[in-house]
């Protein structure tokens, strides 16, 4: 393969020292009784905490056997750690040798497809041997691989803070869900609770003075979906809704949305929120009458009640309406349930666009990776390219 001006092909012993030899597995029984700080690494990264530690430095640890080769497009096949770490012999431990960036190698190696190096059998290995041949094409300029490193590591950053932003959005609607949901909040807006609001005895306990308590078949009455060939699932403009979500389209439809379809066989519990006509498929159970209620609101309340722990354990698990409508719940009046239901819709819409953003984020990052680590644009152009990178 023709390599780029001023890039050559290097295998991973010619780049890296190889220090395996230090590795020292630690069963799961010993660890328990030297629990500590120091992170125990192993072929997918970190397995917990013990007490001492091997290195203290920054590594690059490829997994060895166990490893998600045959998913190295989405998974990573490689990881860094850094600092005080202790790893087992499920990893092969790397570091960078002196005239070589480490981040750089790492970036070759996070989502390599290496499988042709990949003993079969029982259990994929990568031997040390296959290792050490593995290449790839690096800039002999070391301020060069500093610099594609330093710019894929920008936007890693990026990644690892709109992760961090989804999932605080997640446990704040977490614990909004459990505040408006036994709760709810008053004409003012503010969320009660029982030091600053009246609170009744009821069947499922202590509720607000203003809600009800009432039966779910009192308040939004489920069905059984309805069975349908699979040479249907291509015949129309209507959603089919199973457990799992849309499975295809048809000509007809069962409801009207807004609705709340419930997963009944397969992934039990599911709740799915429809704003449009759609078919309910045989394995689930949809509402046919919400008696003035907000159709949103059930969608939240049935996610937050786990509609899951109701069904059935023994044999196949389901989940009937049987088991839903005698659940006695908490409700508001339909003002209050459309305030509560339009607050977590909110906190969905953040996190649907922190999700998205994500995405974008990704897509950047694969893209990047294909030019950066090819040579088929070279660091110095995209740094001076204003428009090539916005982070």
């Amino acid at each position: 393969m023709k390599t780029v001006e001023g890039w050559s092909s290097f295998a991973i012993e010619q780049c890296c020292d190889i220090l395996d030899s230090m590795r020292v597995p630690v069963n799961a029984e010993d660890r328990n009784k030297r629990i500590g700080e120091i992170p125990y690494y192993g072929a997918n990264g970190l397995q917990g905490y013990i007490d001492d530690f091997i290195f203290d430095e920054p590594l690059i640890l490829v997994a060895e056997d166990g490893g998600c080769f045959d998913e190295f497009a989405t998974r990573p096949i490689a990881y860094r750690v850094k600092g005080k770490s202790w790893v087992n012999n499920h990893a092969h431990v790397l570091r960078a040798k002196e005239a070589f960036c480490q981040d750089a190698i790492f970036y070759n190696l996070e989502h390599k497809d290496i499988q042709s190096f990949i003993v079969g059998g029982t259990r994929s290995k990568l031997n040390q041997v296959a290792l050490r041949s593995i290449t790839f094409t690096l800039p002999t300029s070391k301020t060069e691989q500093a610099k594609i490193a330093e710019i894929l590591s920008t936007v890693d950053r990026a990644i690892e803070q709109t992760e961090a932003l989804i999932a605080k959005q997640q446990r704040i609607k977490t614990g909004l869900m459990q505040d408006l949901l036994t709760g709810g909040i008053d004409e003012h807006g503010n969320l009660r609770s029982e030091q600053t609001h009246q609170f009744k005895d009821s069947p499922l306990g202590r509720i607000p003075v203003e809600w009800k308590a009432t039966q779910i078949i009192k308040a939004a009455s489920l069905q059984r979906g309805h069975d349908i060939t699979a040479g249907e699932l291509l015949d129309g403009p209507y959603p089919v809704v199973s457990s799992s979500g849309i499975i295809g389209w048809h000509r007809e439809y069962t409801s009207n949305g807004p609705n709340v379809v419930v997963g009944r066989k397969g992934t039990i519990g599911n709740v799915h929120y429809l704003q449009e006509k759609f078919w309910a498929h045989d394995t689930s159970l949809y509402v046919t009458n919400f008696y003035g209620n907000d159709e949103k609101f059930f969608y939240y309340l049935f996610i937050h009640l786990d509609l899951a722990r109701f069904g059935t354990k023994s044999g196949s698990p389901s989940l009937n309406r049987n088991d839903i409508h005698p659940i006695w719940i908490g409700l508001p009046i339909s003002t209050e349930q459309s305030q509560i239901a339009n607050i977590l819709t909110e906190c969905d819409r953040q996190t649907n666009s922190h999700c998205s953003n994500l995405a974008k984020v990704k897509r950047l990052k694969i893209a990047l990776m294909q030019d950066l680590l090819t040579g088929k644009k070279r660091v110095t152009d995209l740094l001076d390219d204003t428009e090539a990178v916005v982070l």
